[in-house]
């Protein structure tokens, strides 16, 4: 009971010391439509797409989502064939470097960056053949980070025309 109290208390004292975050976002701007406000504050490098261009690159996006989930599955089971299947389904290929030229022509650095998720993709698949559990997870954990620092980088902006 006594150690609950000083929990407590200790919880209260820290909240109440904590210093408030600062935001770093520029000020809100009157008048502004809400999906206009919000392409303001998101100060990531624009990647000008067609609509059916940008619906293209989300379905894509999800279904890494759902390669990534077989990968983990598959690999706490020990199941090394469905991870290698899966993981090729990332990995690099000359359609998918045709396809990341395309969507990438306007924004320099963005098709070398798609391009570098689909080869650590591939680092994927030789640790899966190797049957190396720890391999197959340093693997997809790298390829995340390439993930994680392009989705930091880029947002779509949808376009008219290109």
């Amino acid at each position: 009971m006594k150690f609950s109290i000083a929990c407590a208390l200790a919880l209260l004292v820290a909240c109440e010391t904590s210093a408030p975050r600062e935001s770093t976002a520029p000020p809100p701007a009157r008048g502004l439509a809400p999906t206009d406000e919000l392409d303001r504050l998101d100060q990531r490098t624009p990647l000008p797409l067609l609509p059916m261009m940008a619906d293209h690159q989300k379905r894509n996006m999800r279904e890494h989502l759902a390669v990534v989930q077989q990968i983990v599955a598959a690999t706490a089971v020990g199941d090394f064939s469905k991870v290698q299947s899966a993981a090729q389904r990332i990995g690099y290929s000359e359609s998918m470097a045709q396809m990341c030229e395309h969507m990438g022509a306007p924004t320099p650095g963005f098709t070398e960056q798609a391009l570098g998720f689909h080869h650590t993709a591939d680092s994927i698949v030789s640790a899966a053949e190797q049957r190396d559990a720890n391999a197959v997870l340093t693997a997809l954990a790298e390829t995340l980070a390439t993930c994680t620092a392009c989705h930091a980088r880029y947002k779509q902006s949808i376009v008219a025309k290109l």
